[in-house]
């Protein structure tokens, strides 16, 4: 395994929700910052055909502009009946970037007619850490969660398609969990754990 990034790591995102989370998850052992603490930094299109693609887009961008080790993701909910979808697209599925309840509804309305034994589904991560200067690396490490979809949303925790995902083996939406619970059996919490022992020593 390569050596662990020293110092200080970017978050490449803007998103406090994203920021907290990965605060959480990562705990002391990764000191780590947002954007906001570089305003200047650009916003990276996410073009890449693949969660994999978007999250060393992000990293590698944020790592040349900050010469520091950056960290990104890119995550979505892929849903069986949907041949996949929204997946790379999960943020902007209903047309604007961001807009969970109109991308929630969206979904919804998508798989009315959908019986529920087809609606199966799965919340997927991609972390990538890209190290800038002499000795470049990159790292990219995936996670993913399955469950199925609720009719009806539930819960007001998390962001995103949280109200409508139950993970399989839980009575709880992830909406519905504690910040913890959630942490602990996330997609995005398995990504990054795993990418933990790039980016800490």
């Amino acid at each position: 395994m390569p050596a662990p990034a020293a110092g200080p790591v970017v978050l490449a995102t803007r998103n406090a929700g994203k920021l907290r989370e990965l605060a959480r998850i990562l705990g002391e052992r990764v000191a780590l910052t947002g954007l906001d603490s570089f305003p200047d930094a650009p916003d990276v299109p996410e073009t890449g055909a693949t969660f994999e693609a978007n999250a060393l887009l992000k990293a590698r961008a944020i790592a040349g502009h900050t010469g520091l080790p950056a960290v990104a993701d890119d995550s979505g909910l892929c849903v069986d009946a949907l041949g996949g979808m929204p997946g790379v697209l999960s943020a902007r599925w209903a047309g604007r970037h961001g807009d969970d309840k109109a991308n929630l509804d969206l979904v919804l309305a998508q798989v009315a007619d959908v019986p529920d034994a087809r609606l199966r589904a799965q919340f997927v991560c991609a972390a990538a850490l890209v190290v800038p200067g002499n000795a470049a690396r990159e790292v990219v490490v995936t996670g993913s969660l399955d469950g199925r979809l609720v009719r009806v949303p539930r819960g007001t925790g998390g962001f995103g398609y949280d109200p409508i995902f139950l993970p399989d083996g839980f009575h709880q939406t992830t909406a519905e969990m504690t910040a913890e619970a959630k942490d602990a059996i996330s997609h995005r919490g398995r990504a990054f754990r795993a990418l933990v022992p790039y980016i800490s020593p």
